[in-house]
């Protein structure tokens, strides 16, 4: 009886962590959790365009990013390692998305951190802006549903938020199974 309710106990505190992380200060960002995405479209490195309705029908995650944070760097490879290799699938996709660099750079910056998933770059800023507050910090991850739904935002590098958002992603994907 001890190991249910204790197990029931965590898993309440855990969606309530997970709850008011999402609900506290807005953190930068413009939109929040329940809001459809921003329109987008971006090239990735390989040539291919993407948008915010080309992604209907898959769980996102928008990861931003620019090779002179360190931020990202650090965070970088969990996400190679717990989100891409993970979940990669015809109904998951993860996008790193370069703020305001230029190809050479973004090419061997995704090189030299090793991340095979695909990666696209926001030449002006537009589309992170279309998501953040004027002169917001990068590090950012943020989740989308089947639907283009917002279900999950993060601000830079925290393991426990990281891991939240990594269980965010399992249930959503288990919701399609």
């Amino acid at each position: 009886m001890k190991k249910y309710f204790f197990l029931i106990l965590t898993t309440i505190l855990f969606f309530h962590n997970i709850s008011y992380c999402q609900e506290g200060l807005d953190r930068g960002f413009k939109v929040k959790v329940g809001d459809l995405s921003p329109e987008f479209s971006l090239e990735l490195l390989d040539g291919s365009i993407f948008n915010n309705k080309s992604l209907l029908d898959k769980v996102v995650v928008l990861q931003f990013t620019a090779s002179w944070c360190g931020v990202c760097i650090k965070e970088m490879p969990h996400l190679e390692e717990k989100v891409w290799q993970v979940f990669k699938s015809d109904d998951f996709i993860l996008i790193g998305i370069d703020l305001k660099e230029e190809l050479d750079i973004v090419q061997n910056f995704v090189s030299k951190v090793g991340v095979t998933y695909p990666i696209a770059i926001d030449k002006d800023g537009s589309v992170f802006e279309s998501f953040t507050t004027e002169k917001a910090g990068v590090t950012r991850n943020i989740v989308l549903n089947k639907r283009g739904e917002i279900i999950f935002l993060t601000r830079l590098f925290d393991e426990l938020e990281f891991s939240q958002m990594v269980e965010v992603v399992k249930a959503e994907l288990l919701k399609y199974e």
